[in-house]
């Protein structure tokens, strides 16, 4: 088997080119983004595996289906980046629906921290020898209530961690995970309610900017929004609106809504064009990571076995358990 890989980074060659040589497969590493005009290198190879900032619209599927790819394998448990439409009849698609749901979750508990005390700015202040605490003042977690907004594997895993911190954990999902203490509730009453909200569902058409100017309005004065999943739950527009307003008290972003351009990019030297990100920057109450959520070692050891699995059950004809198709 040869696989096309790209947005290839350096941390990606360490987990998956000793796992390929032990199957025998060939990886042609790419360090472009696979798009309309990046597709065609996957000529004269069997499988192409891709990234969540990947375009994989129904052009890029064509092409990959005339340079008869067989597989599209996804490094990644998100899809809302590849048309499952189009793909269908001409490429199957897989992907790795869990990893390491403890990274990401971990992850949103450390925004949380991070945003409500104020240690980024901390960190900066005390590298300047500037001591002064002034304007770095949080709030006690215990006993507020965060709301948790999908309860699948990462959600279930946060709200672990919101117990321990001795949080009310409210949650809204449309499908309620049996035995899990917390209080299932309605979308309004749980953003009316709540003093954290922390964003742990998949991108679709119904979870669209479910974070809008709309339900924003209806959250507590000062509430802090933890996103983690994926950046177009949240309009932007709207987000900016409520943090000039001071409805929302602080967001911590590992996503944003635009990022393919510029997450896991090196972009130090650069002016950023996007006025949208450039004004979330300069919020001194927002924190922004770069889509590391998942950027654990065990996370990542996980899903280069997972993928390589894929491919090679792919390969034997076996059944593809983690196989995406449209419904």
């Amino acid at each position: 088997m040869k696989i096309a890989f790209y947005d290839t980074k350096p941390y990606d060659r360490i987990w998956f080119e000793p796992l390929a040589a032990e199957y025998g497969y060939k990886i042609k590493f790419f360090d472009y983004k696979l798009h309309v005009d990046t597709a065609p290198l996957s000529a004269g190879y069997d499988v192409v595996c891709a990234f969540v900032n990947d375009i994989i619209s129904d052009e890029v599927i064509d092409i990959l289906h005339k340079n008869k790819i067989g597989l599209l394998a996804m490094r990644c448990a998100g899809y809302n980046n590849v048309d499952i439409k189009a793909a269908e009849g001409k490429i199957r698609v897989v992907r790795v629906p869990s990893y390491s749901p403890a990274a990401v979750a971990e992850h949103a508990a450390a925004l949380l921290l991070s945003v409500n005390r104020k240690t980024y700015r901390a960190y900066i202040r005390t590298r300047d020898n500037n001591f002064s605490i002034n304007g770095l003042m949080g709030i006690d977690l215990k006993e507020k209530a965060v709301g948790i907004i999908g309860t699948g594997k990462i959600g279930q895993v946060f709200a672990d961690i919101a117990h321990g911190f001795r949080m009310r954990v409210l949650a809204y999902d449309p499908y309620p995970a049996q035995g899990l203490d917390v209080e299932y509730t309605t979308l309004d009453d749980l953003i009316a309610r709540s003093d954290v909200i922390s964003l742990h569902c998949p991108l679709t058409k119904d979870t669209h900017h479910i974070i809008n100017n709309e339900t924003i309005e209806k959250m507590k004065d000062g509430v802090i929004l933890i996103n983690t999943s994926r950046g177009a739950l949240v309009n932007t527009d709207a987000l900016l609106e409520g943090l000039k307003s001071k409805k929302i008290g602080g967001a911590g972003l590992d996503v944003y809504e635009e990022e393919s351009d510029y997450f896991f990019e090196d972009l130090s030297n650069d002016i950023i064009p996007d006025d949208d990100l450039a004004r979330l920057l300069s919020f001194p109450n927002v924190l922004i990571t770069s889509h590391q959520a998942f950027f654990t070692r065990e996370a990542m050891q996980a899903i280069a076995i997972v993928t390589m699995e894929n491919i090679h059950t792919f390969e034997t004809g076996g059944a593809l358990d983690n196989e995406v198709v449209a419904h």
